[in-house]
């Protein structure tokens, strides 16, 4: 009996001791308080490679319409003839008065020396022509102001005509003779390529098929116009003087294209300039 009791006061005795032991210890290591913190990355992730990378879709644009080139000229053939003016025959030339026509040094020379209004002219004998393309070189040597000069073309006895005019002031006009009597069928227009004043050099150009009649200078289009009173007719060409001063004017280089292929009803012709 006395034995067990001391047994439990000895084991008392102990777990006393250890208790007081852990609690002295326990001041040593100071508890965790909080969250721990956390471990923050140093290193900058790696980037991402991209193999097919996204391109930039291009602008479209409408696409503009191409507008097909007029014909000024259409049908054109082979030469018919071509006059270097060696052959004063083939010409109307007169050196009386103060108005002469004269074939040389391969020029057909217009001069009108008398006071105006004078005016002289020059046809050419053959061939009779209906449809046709006619260029010819033109020197204006003394011209000024409303002097004029030009081709006859479609011509016929009895003052019997058209003509294509220009004058000094830089303007172009059609007209009809009509037994003598003319008749404006296009009035005055201004050109950049119609002289102003001499010394000049131009081409003049007259396109005649059917009805429809066309003109330029220096292979430019001037205008175009349709009369059905005259459908054949030979060349000419004319020097008009307005007043006092003299004009002389030369053409040189003639050359007449066949006119083929019209269509029925004709070529309408062109409404812009090229």
């Amino acid at each position: 009996m006395k034995l067990t009791i001391l047994l439990q006061r000895t084991r008392t005795l102990v777990l006393a001791a250890l208790g007081t032991l852990l609690a002295a210890c326990s001041g040593l290591i100071p508890a965790p308080t909080g969250t721990p913190p956390s471990i923050l990355a140093t290193e900058t992730p790696s980037a991402t490679i991209v193999w097919f990378p996204a391109t930039d879709t291009p602008t479209l644009f409408p696409t503009r319409a191409v507008t097909p080139t007029l014909d000024y000229h259409p049908g054109l053939g082979s030469l018919i003839f071509s006059d270097s003016f060696d052959q004063p025959s083939l010409w109307d030339t007169s050196t009386a008065g103060a108005a002469s026509a004269v074939v040389a040094r391969n020029r057909l020379v217009l001069t009108v020396n008398g006071p105006g209004p004078l005016s002289i002219l020059s046809l050419r004998s053959q061939p009779v022509l209906g449809d046709f393309y006619a260029l010819v070189s033109v020197d204006v040597s003394l011209c000024g102001g409303q002097d004029q000069f030009g081709m006859l073309f479609r011509a016929a006895p009895g003052g019997n005509y058209y003509r294509f005019t220009i004058n000094c002031n830089g303007q172009v006009r059609l007209e009809r003779s009509r037994s003598g009597s003319r008749l404006p069928l296009q009035n005055w227009q201004s050109t950049g390529d119609a002289p102003v004043g001499a010394p000049a050099q131009l081409t003049i150009g007259v396109w005649a098929a059917g009805t429809e009649l066309r003109f330029f200078l220096n292979d430019h289009y001037q205008f175009a116009m349709r009369d059905p009173v005259f459908s054949r007719g030979t060349l000419g060409f004319f020097a008009y003087a307005s007043g006092t001063v003299p004009v002389t004017v030369s053409f040189s280089d003639l050359e007449v294209y066949a006119v083929s292929i019209i269509p029925e009803g004709g070529y309408m012709p062109p409404t812009s300039t090229p």
